[in-house]
């Protein structure tokens, strides 16, 4: 595999051609918000809309997740295009969020907690109307419990369990606004073929999904 050298926020950075943007520079240190994108998937969704850059020579930011990166190719992670984009696309997502950080399991490890300080902006912003959602809780599992009222639509734990595990336990349903991950028919997960691998609790970048009593991922394996 050919390398090539590229330069992300004025740092020089050696790369192998054909990677995806978002893995090179999150490998070399720079961070980009992201909340769908997992490094096995070859198709990304590009669904969060929060890891827009600017690159040399192109008018209008790109989506670090979907971009290939180039020799000689140079990266702005902090330009006012793609920062303005990103915020945007997050405050209209924390719109619709139930923001309880003192009472979340992941508080301290959430990675909207980490977009919003790198993006220098609250988590409750008074920016867009707040429309929340009030969906039942499924506790029903052993394993892990899923609070679908704090679920980002990210498609992780979708995409973990139907691709890389070939389970398909859960998908989304319905759209718009109403868009939720669910099981099939919406039935609990414990009565699903959910196999409590805790593979999408593991996956999940804020606490829709946590696992129970307080154990950590390690004590999960």
């Amino acid at each position: 595999m050919k390398t090539i050298s590229l330069t992300i926020d004025g740092k020089r950075i050696s790369a192998n051609e054909g990677e995806k943007l978002l893995w090179v520079a999150l490998g070399n240190g720079i961070y980009i918000p992201n909340l769908c994108g997992l490094q096995d998937n070859s198709q990304p969704p590009a669904a969060c809309r929060l890891c827009f850059v600017e690159v040399e020579g192109k008018e209008k930011p790109v989506t670090a997740c979907t971009e290939t990166v180039t020799d000689g190719m140079v990266i702005d992670t902090r330009g006012g295009k793609a920062l303005r984009l990103a915020r945007t696309a997050f405050e209209l997502l924390m719109s619709s969020q139930q923001v309880d950080c003192a009472h979340c399991a992941k508080n301290g490890s959430c990675e909207l907690q980490q977009i919003a300080h790198h993006l220098n902006i609250k988590l409750k912003s008074n920016r867009f109307r707040r429309i929340l959602r009030e969906l039942p809780i499924d506790d029903s599992s052993s394993v892990f419990t899923y609070d679908p009222n704090k679920c980002v639509l990210c498609g992780r734990c979708v995409w973990v369990c139907r691709e890389r595990l070939g389970i398909g336990a859960i998908g989304f349903a319905y759209r718009g606004f109403q868009r939720v991950v669910t099981t099939f028919a919406g039935e609990a997960f414990a009565d699903s073929k959910c196999q409590e691998c805790g593979e999408c609790v593991r996956v999940c970048p804020c606490g829709a999904l946590v696992f129970k009593n307080d154990k950590t991922e390690e004590e999960q394996t």
